[in-house]
């Protein structure tokens, strides 16, 4: 395990939280070495001498090797399983069970678009084909001692396997653009790296967070947002791990962290005008019915609307029908 700095410039840090999210981005980091996570950039280094990550590469004619990209992806996923959840699955709160596996998903969504792999570029093809039936996913071993109990009491499930299917939201993650999930969370380590350096650089990491931040906007722009969808838990996981450093942090010397939005702008206003639209297209309707039938009729269900339809939203239907009724009427007159 990794030691960071816990009392320079007065840090008040919780020593199982960062050490663990330290040992997360660590591990990321140290697959990124060995497996760029950009198109454009190259290694000098061997992907079958990172640690254990040849024990998943397929079985070749003496040894294990991992020669394409999709045998890659695949044992780095399971590599990320082993160093981030196995290892540290005693110092893991319940909320970071879930939350390190949400990210390590986060990753294999970005490679399978980035790499376009045999056509698989999302998470549940990749599921069906390859963790399905991996006893990898089915068993928790710990130094060849099981820890599937561990694991059911951080997170509530046997296995990895069974987690997964539980929440069927990790299979169904679908980002108008893979990148911009992926680069925040790439964010979020720099800023746990800058605030826990033995010498911190505050303006530094502050310059991550507002970085951090303006991502976060993007994403909270992206699609429509509801509690129940992948988009939300993944937006929900990001924002946790956000706050919870910047909360810890309130004695650094620059607190001012950059507060996330709560939900997304473009959601609610265009929730709200089809709302508005759908009432006035109803009332507009109903009203050129009434008119024909009996304006009598049309007033006491224009009071039955006022009094049961939000009133501002009347007020509004009011003027606009008022400018709008008599052309309305006469036009309907017309054509009957």
């Amino acid at each position: 395990m990794i030691g960071i700095y816990l009392t320079t410039n007065n840090f008040i840090l919780d020593f199982n939280y960062f050490v663990t999210y330290y040992a997360l981005c660590k591990t990321f980091g140290t697959l990124r070495i060995f497996y760029p996570d950009e198109l454009e950039k190259s290694t000098n280094h061997d992907f079958h001498d990172l640690e254990s990550i040849k024990d998943y590469c397929p079985n070749g004619d003496s040894e294990n090797k991992c020669e394409t990209d999709l045998d890659k992806i695949k044992a780095g996923f399971l590599f990320l399983f082993e160093e981030i959840i196995v290892n540290n699955i005693n110092f893991l709160s319940k909320e970071q069970s879930k939350g390190f596996i949400i990210y390590i998903m986060i990753w294999l969504n970005y490679m399978l678009n980035l790499k376009n792999v045999n056509n698989i570029n999302n998470i549940n093809g990749f599921y069906t084909k390859y963790i399905e039936s991996n006893t990898n996913f089915t068993n928790c071993n710990k130094g060849g001692k099981d820890c599937n109990s561990i694991l059911k009491d951080k997170t509530g499930y046997n296995n990895f396997k069974e987690f997964i299917e539980a929440n069927e939201y990790l299979l169904n993650i679908k980002f108008e653009d893979p990148s911009k999930v992926y680069d925040s969370f790439k964010l979020l380590c720099n800023m746990f790296y800058g605030v826990n350096a033995a010498n911190p650089d505050s303006e530094e990491y502050l310059r991550i967070a507002n970085q951090f931040v303006e991502k976060y906007k993007e994403l909270n722009g992206d699609s429509d947002i509801t509690e129940d969808s992948p988009y939300y838990q993944v937006l929900s996981t990001l924002s946790n791990d956000y706050n919870n450093i910047k909360n810890e942090c309130r004695d650094c010397q620059y607190s001012n962290f950059p507060t996330l939005p709560t939900y997304s702008r473009r959601s609610v206003i265009k929730n709200t005008l089809i709302s508005i639209a759908f009432i006035f297209a109803s009332v507009s309707i109903f009203l050129g019915i009434a008119y024909k039938v009996n304006n009598k009729e049309l007033k006491n269900y224009f009071h039955y609307i006022y009094a049961n339809v939000n009133k501002k939203i009347i007020r509004f239907l009011t003027f606009y029908i008022s400018i709008r009724y008599l052309d309305f009427g006469n036009d309907f007159k017309n054509k009957n």
